[in-house]
């Protein structure tokens, strides 16, 4: 078999010697490149190399724009970048374009083996945490604390995997999206693991669970007599996740006056307790999940803009489990062989006829429903009864086909569309009320102008001659 050819493009003729000289050594095929014009001539002319090693910061064409157009002229080509320290909002870049890996410059030795090695097996994605990281047939699987794993084996749950083991290493803001239930924290845990600040603390705030009052004074700490009943000192949550990490669970549900305060912290990296003086460092990696509708949310102003922006330095949406139907029989036996250690017992077969029933059902509640749905056949230990619940709330659900459109049944749908229903019913009567003035109708309904343009796209209205139609598909 012969060596893997490697082009290294880089402005500095030092950097090349360097770096063609290590490369060399380990027996690779090595081609170089001062410029990412002259890199892009050679991809051109062909063959492909197997690898591409590139400068982020170089004249005239960029490491950036050199990384798009290889991408355009090969899809699939790998590309590790080399960047400065200093460079995070360009590193995070060339991750969202599809670079496979990066290195800090300077680099030693081991650190540009290790790169190489990683884009060149596509097998071993990031081999950080050996010890937890395992590739079992074509799934991935991380170990976590508190018995939680992630578990990787559809295309897109091990592109995920992959853009973890890069922005885990860059020390900025993670937004991740996705329905209730499909894993948002356990994407958040693994991030936490595999960066610079896994040996410090990751705390979690559920910003649902509590009122404004009582969650600012949760995030932010509170002095003694700060109000009735602060009889002493109370350190907040960004204070215990200092050098650490930071979830903010539900971050959509957050009160417009805490998220001002929020975004001040993001800008100035300080905050003040509640009922104190004295500015305190808040040095804490913000990672932030909601299963809202964000453009939804900024339109209606329950999310900032600003904030939002602040947010997703880096944004991840998670497909939910009816999107991803190969992960459902590895999944059933995870969650089997956990659960049973867990609980002290034996693990409990999983037979083809309970693998096609779960393959049928539609799981809204993603995979908390699926662990939870596990939990109850090991402590009732009766296949049958478990697959009748499943094609009980399927029957009910009106869903008996495994389709990512099946998700459409059940109570909290029939409410949605009554809401729906009357939501446009409502719009339709102010829009008629202020003969399609736009702005008046907005001033009428109480929300902004912006909303309004939202909910008319969404509800699929439009005026004809008799005032306006109604086309919404969900009417």
């Amino acid at each position: 078999m012969s060596a893997p050819n490697i082009l290294l493009v880089d402005d500095e003729p030092s950097v090349l010697r360097y770096t063609k000289t290590l490369l060399e050594i380990e027996n690779y095929s090595v081609e170089t490149a001062a410029s990412g014009e002259e890199a892009l001539e050679r991809i051109n002319r062909g063959p492909a190399p197997t690898l591409i090693v590139l400068d982020l910061v170089m004249p005239g064409m960029d490491g950036l724009e050199t990384l798009e157009n290889c991408k355009k002229v090969n899809p699939q080509q790998k590309v590790v970048m080399m960047s400065c320290v200093n460079d995070t909002g360009k590193v995070v870049q060339a991750i969202k374009l599809g670079a496979s890996d990066y290195l800090t410059k300077p680099f030693q030795p081991p650190q540009l083996k290790g790169a190489i090695r990683r884009a060149l097996d596509s097998t071993s994605q990031a081999s950080v945490q050996a010890a937890t990281y395992c590739v079992k047939g074509t799934e991935v699987v991380e170990n976590l604390d508190d018995d939680l794993f992630f578990l990787a084996a559809s295309p897109v749950m091990k592109q995920i995997r992959a853009q973890i083991a890069l922005i885990a290493k860059v020390d900025v803001p993670v937004l991740l999206l996705g329905e209730s239930g499909v894993g948002k924290e356990i994407l958040a845990r693994l991030i936490h693991k595999m960066s610079i600040r896994a040996h410090r603390p990751m705390v979690k705030v559920n910003c649902a669970a509590l009122p404004a009052e009582l969650l600012e004074s949760e995030l932010f700490g509170y002095e003694a007599g700060a109000f009735t009943g602060a009889n002493k000192q109370k350190p907040g949550k960004f204070e215990l996740a200092h050098k650490g990490t930071i979830l903010l669970d539900e971050i959509g549900e957050m009160s417009a006056p805490l998220q001002a305060k929020l975004l001040h912290v993001l800008q100035d990296g300080q905050f003040s307790r509640l009922g104190g003086r004295a500015n305190i460092t808040a040095d804490a990696r913000i990672l932030a999940a909601t299963n809202i509708d964000v453009q939804q949310a900024i339109a209606e102003r329950r999310l900032r803009e600003d904030l939002y922006y602040r947010l997703n330095a880096f944004t991840m949406t998670v497909p939910p489990l009816r999107e991803r139907r190969e992960e459902i029989p590895l999944l059933l036996n995870y969650f089997m062989n956990n659960l049973a250690h867990k609980f002290g017992k034996n693990p409990l077969p999983v037979s083809d006829r309970l693998v096609q029933e779960c393959l049928r059902y539609h799981w809204p509640g993603n995979l908390r429903e699926l662990g939870n749905f596990v939990k109850r056949y090991l402590v009732l230990e009766n296949e049958n009864l478990a697959i009748g619940e499943l094609q009980t709330k399927g029957s009910k659900d009106g869903n008996d086909e495994a389709s990512p459109s099946s998700n459409r049944g059940g109570l909290k749908a029939l409410v949605r569309s009554l809401k729906d229903d009357a939501e446009a019913k409502e719009i339709q009567r102010a829009l008629e009320s202020a003969n399609w003035n736009r702005k008046l109708a907005a001033v009428e309904l109480n929300i902004s102008y912006k909303a309004l343009l939202y909910k008319i796209k969404q509800h699929g209205l439009a005026p004809n001659d008799r005032g306006f139609s109604l086309r919404a598909s969900n009417m």
